[in-house]
């Protein structure tokens, strides 16, 4: 299942209306910032992992704590949790700056305000961690890392980022790889965020 997916079916299908009516935004509105927000953070998540730091994205994915922002958009919507959003976003895109931009370009793309979507992108990461954290429990968490360490890390990325030959990848890694799918065509290897940054 891709981010964009789980999103979609947040709280039985209701979580992005929720969250757009916490931000003063309508259904339309949303769904269009969570189809292009969405992917970009798949595939900040896949390239963070590419340029060798798979261990912090595992890493943001361990624990229930944030499981709370993706079962309820009040709390998504809230300052801690947009505080929450923020942190998961500056780890995956690699600070504040980068953040901004992709609000910038997500605003301009949609024609939302900007001060919106600066509100609505760290919910929206918020509630995706919340996701990730409920798909991709601790032992999935571990089996990826065992994975890692019996075949070593370039292996494992290059299996994530679809270089096993087409092979589909079982357990922790091919969850992982559904949901580093930006697109849910099943490779995360095409799916990326510089389409988005530009």
């Amino acid at each position: 299942m891709s981010i964009l997916r789980m999103l979609q079916q947040a709280q039985g299908g209701q979580g992005l209306g929720e969250l757009a009516s916490q931000l003063g935004l309508d259904q339309g509105q949303a769904d269009q910032l969570t189809s292009l927000l969405a992917p970009a953070l798949g595939s900040a998540a896949r390239e963070r992992a590419e340029r060798g730091g798979l261990q912090d994205v595992l890493g943001a994915l361990r624990g229930q704590d944030q499981a709370r922002n993706f079962d309820n958009a009040a709390e998504a919507a809230s300052p801690s949790g947009q505080a929450q959003g923020r942190n998961f976003l500056e780890a995956l895109l690699g600070g504040q700056a980068e953040a901004d931009n992709l609000a910038s370009e997500a605003a301009g793309r949609a024609g939302v305000d900007l001060s919106t979507v600066q509100q609505f992108l760290p919910a929206l990461a918020a509630m995706t961690q919340g996701g990730l954290q409920r798909n991709m429990p601790d032992e999935a968490i571990d089996e990826v890392e065992a994975e890692a360490s019996g075949g070593g890390l370039a292996g494992l990325v290059g299996g994530l980022l679809g270089g096993g030959g087409g092979r589909r990848q079982g357990g922790g890694l091919g969850m992982l790889n559904d949901l580093l799918d930006a697109d849910g065509d099943g490779s995360a290897m095409d799916d990326i965020l510089g389409r988005l940054m530009r």
